[in-house]
């Protein structure tokens, strides 16, 4: 280990030179570089003062040449995937959004630099920007750039992982390094957490009825769904959007006359329970509003409530002790505990002091009140679920819950895409669920099957009121859900491997040791890949009729079975996979089914 004791400077470690910058900051600061394995570099930062104080900005920089490196990956990116300059502003991370890590690959999706940091509770700003001058990237991590607590020593690690192999196995092994850290290790995943899901938020909104419900909970359990998620709407006779009504959480007996008894029908009819709430929410015009206007962090007045600040024990106790009466008085199975990266300080907020507090910090406090949540909620029923939504997917929220859902993208299953392999890349064991979807009815039964296929690598939330879609779609529907519980295996199970982030995942692989399944979602020549098991399915994710194969091996003879959009079986024939190109004629939003002779 080499080892350098700095006020400031840097660190010379043989592959990167670290300098630290800040101004006026009192720490000693000692930095020592560990080699792992071959390209991969952990640079220990430890911060020491004399007394208490509260930090100031400190930034970690390093530079490597702008070689052979055409796009940057990071959990917020969505669409945008292109290189940074490095005047830009950093990417914040937090506990409740994001999570600090970086990826820059090259045109082949191959990881060049994936740089992770240890501390995803605080504030971290993220950065890796070309320098226009040199033609170099100046890569840094940006401390403390939001209050906490005064303190007399700060300890974190820097990965660095510049290893030429594919990008998703270099962020799959960060997570790994995060769940391995103390106090990172996930909640364990039930398996109703694995089941596909009805949502009433896009088929209902607010307007919701108990009878409405059970009669999708139904259907829903016809085509294998395992639970619902009642959104919001049950706790207000008000249908007009916003959060006025929010934060005294009593059911709208108008909507709901008996929820227990609501609950019960619904557990009758097979499926799992959940409820939504908006965490830091409290409305103007619901009665904790008088209780607690005085311990706020920000009022939005658009949503007509405000931001309940967590670093009071006695917002914490509320909150925590509303979700354990719930459980207790309805028997839910779990919470979809939404608006979560709303809990952060304003100019006005951030440095209060209040003799009723106990954190400083809102982030330490927002680790507090969520870690109690989930402690005392599996103490009440163990199996108990807790999803969140992008973009709080970070590590500490796999600590918190057992479902990340990626965010809002109604009727766009190119973004539902994108955004539930984004997650997936940092998930680990933790279920990854796509949003909620919907579709309109004149939809042609392709442009509908799209929604479920664009998602098959996730757990699929439907939110369409099944009895008030074409028949047809009805089909569609039933023979994806049954594709998708028949190989989950593969599908959120299986080795996971998603195609180049520059070109928002296009081809998508999951195997197992018996079969491969790849989607494709252009038009393009599919790499195959070796070696080949012994069931391979290409899922045409496009509206082409044909999909082209390369094999790069002789594969030898085999079975094709050809299924049409609605699994019905267009062609079945033999065919000899010799290497080389292949055409298969499969109709859009269908898929081949491929089984090779085993001698």
């Amino acid at each position: 280990m080499n080892l350098i004791k700095i006020e400031q400077g840097g660190l010379n470690t043989g592959t990167y030179q670290f300098s630290v910058l800040g101004e006026d900051h009192p720490f000693r600061i000692i930095l020592s570089s560990q080699k792992g394995s071959e390209g991969i570099e952990l640079l220990h930062i430890r911060m020491e003062a004399d007394a208490p104080v509260q930090p100031s900005p400190v930034e970690i920089v390093w530079h490597i040449p702008a070689v052979d490196i055409h796009g940057y990956w990071h959990p917020a990116a969505y669409r945008n995937r292109r290189l940074h300059v490095d005047w830009e502003r950093e990417l914040i991370s937090k506990a409740t959004y994001s999570a600090p890590v970086g990826c820059l690959f090259n045109t082949m999706g191959r990881n060049r630099l994936t740089f992770a940091y240890s501390d995803a509770l605080n504030a971290v700003g993220m950065l890796a920007g070309v320098h226009e001058e040199t033609s170099v990237f100046k890569c840094s991590v940006k401390l403390f750039t939001e209050p906490m607590a005064p303190i007399r020593t700060y300890e974190a690690v820097l990965r660095l992982d510049a290893r030429d192999m594919p990008y998703y196995e270099s962020l799959n092994e960060v997570q790994r390094w995060w769940a391995s850290l103390p106090g990172f290790e996930p909640a364990p995943v039930p398996e109703a957490a694995k089941l596909p899901v009805y949502s009433t938020w896009y088929s209902f909104h607010q307007n919701l009825n108990p009878e409405d419900i059970e009669r999708q909970c139904r259907l829903a359990q016809d085509l294998g769904c395992g639970m619902v998620i009642v959104d919001d709407g049950w706790q207000t006779a008000d249908n007009a959007r916003g959060y006025s009504y929010c934060g005294d959480w009593l059911v709208c007996e108008e909507k709901i006359a008996d929820m227990r008894a609501h609950v019960e029908r619904v557990h009758a009819i097979g499926l799992k329970y959940m409820l939504w709430y908006s965490v830091p929410f409290v409305g103007m015009k619901s009665d904790a509003w008088h209780r607690f206007e005085h311990k706020l962090l920000t009022v939005f007045e658009n949503l007509g409530a405000g931001v309940l600040d967590p670093r009071y024990p006695e917002v914490r106790e509320y909150t925590i002790g509303l979700y354990e009466q719930a459980v207790r008085d309805w028997d839910l199975d779990g919470f979809k505990l939404d608006f979560v990266d709303s809990f952060y300080a304003t100019e006005e907020t951030k440095d209060k002091r209040d003799p009723e507090m106990d954190f400083t910090s809102v982030p330490e406090a927002v680790d507090r009140l969520m870690s109690d949540v989930i402690t005392r909620l599996k103490a009440i029923k163990p199996d108990i679920l807790i999803e969140f939504r992008q973009n709080y997917i970070g590590p500490l929220m796999k600590k918190y819950g057992n479902m990340l859902r990626a965010t809002d993208c109604p009727n766009d299953a190119v973004e539902n895409r994108i955004r539930t392999i984004d997650v997936r890349l940092l998930s680990g064991e933790t279920a990854v669920h796509s949003d909620m979807i919907m579709w309109n009815p004149d939809e042609p039964l392709e442009s509908a099957a799209l929604q479920l296929i664009n998602v098959l690598f996730s757990v699929p939330q439907i939110s369409v009121k099944l009895d008030q879609i074409p028949t047809e779609h009805l089909e569609v529907v039933s023979f994806w859900l049954s594709f998708w519980r028949e190989h989950r295996d593969a599908l959120i199970e299986g080795d996971f491997k998603p195609g180049k982030p520059d070109a928002l995942y296009a081809t998508v692989c999951a195997e197992t040791a018996e079969k491969r399944i790849i989607c494709a979602y252009d038009d393009m020549v599919i790499r195959v890949g070796d070696p080949i098991p012994e069931r391979l399915i290409v899922v045409n994710g496009t509206f082409h009729a044909r999909l082209v194969l390369e094999i790069a091996e002789d594969m030898g003879a085999a079975q094709v079975e050809v299924r049409n959009v609605r699994g019905d079986v267009v062609e079945s024939y033999e065919m000899n996979f010799s290497a080389g190109i292949h055409s298969l004629q499969i109709p859009g939003a269908g898929l081949a089914l491929i089984k090779r002779e085993v001698k």
